[in-house]
């Protein structure tokens, strides 16, 4: 079973804290280079794993989805995201996405925002996906980057001439990885690169855009202080079609 760490007071506290959880989706700075990779959702079906606070969910409706189906394993979350949408064409339900079950061509776009980085088997999520979408339909979805998720120490260190740097440890061995964010404890899966695309083509989908997400210099202009961000990459976005 995924670990439910957003059911942990203190963990969920802290999570609602961060401008993503207070602003919705213009808090998460990943955002405008995600919106650019959604397809129009005017009369589409949609499912998105990992749903959270629901902001996502209320945005398709707004775009013209027909449905949506917000998935998520934290009571936690879910009863925030009940609390703001009175949308009847908006159903949320907990779900472990270790065993997630969807039906055959029930769905006409999937959405995953930094949900999956948490999940075992990816091979079985992406195969139920495939199965669960209309064809031609796309699946689009960010994670962790992997080199964000093996760094050698927690903290940035500086080299001989100052200078800072992200040591990866152990990039190619592939398996949980526990780190200390919000709260103690926290498991995330790492893979690598390589592995998030061939899955995805193992399991029938084709790859139309992967970016490897940095603040740009306008966001720069705006966040000063995002410019760390721009020593390695931290999200990876990944579009892919059924």
């Amino acid at each position: 079973m995924t670990q439910n760490i957003y059911d942990s007071e203190h963990f969920f506290q802290n999570y609602s804290a961060l401008p993503r959880s207070r602003e919705g989706l213009s808090g998460a700075a990943e955002w405008p280079s995600m919106r650019a990779l959604i397809p129009d959702l005017r009369g589409r079906r949609v499912v998105d794993l990992g749903c959270g606070f629901g902001w996502f969910a209320r945005w398709a409706r707004e775009q013209g989805a027909a449905s949506v189906l917000g998935l998520d394993v934290s009571l936690n979350m879910l009863a925030r995201a009940r609390d703001t949408s009175s949308d009847d064409a908006i159903h949320y339900e907990q779900a472990d996405l270790e065993q997630l079950s969807l039906p055959q061509a029930g769905f006409d776009f999937a959405y995953s925002s930094l949900a999956l980085h948490y999940i075992e088997n990816i091979t079985r999520v992406f195969a139920i996906l495939h199965r669960a979408l209309t064809p031609g339909s796309r699946f689009v979805f960010s994670t962790e980057h992997p080199i964000y998720m093996a760094p050698r120490s927690p903290d940035w260190q500086r080299d001989a001439h100052g200078r800072e740097s992200w040591p990866l440890d152990q990039y190619l061995e592939e398996g949980p990885r526990v780190t200390d964010w919000l709260a103690p404890g926290v498991v995330k899966q790492h893979r690598t690169l390589g592995t998030w695309l061939n899955t995805l083509v193992d399991c029938g989908f084709a790859i139309r855009h992967v970016e490897e997400w940095g603040p740009s210099r306008a966001q720069l202009a705006e966040h000063p202080d995002w410019a760390r961000e721009r020593e390695r990459p931290m999200f990876l976005l990944i579009a892919a079609q059924r």
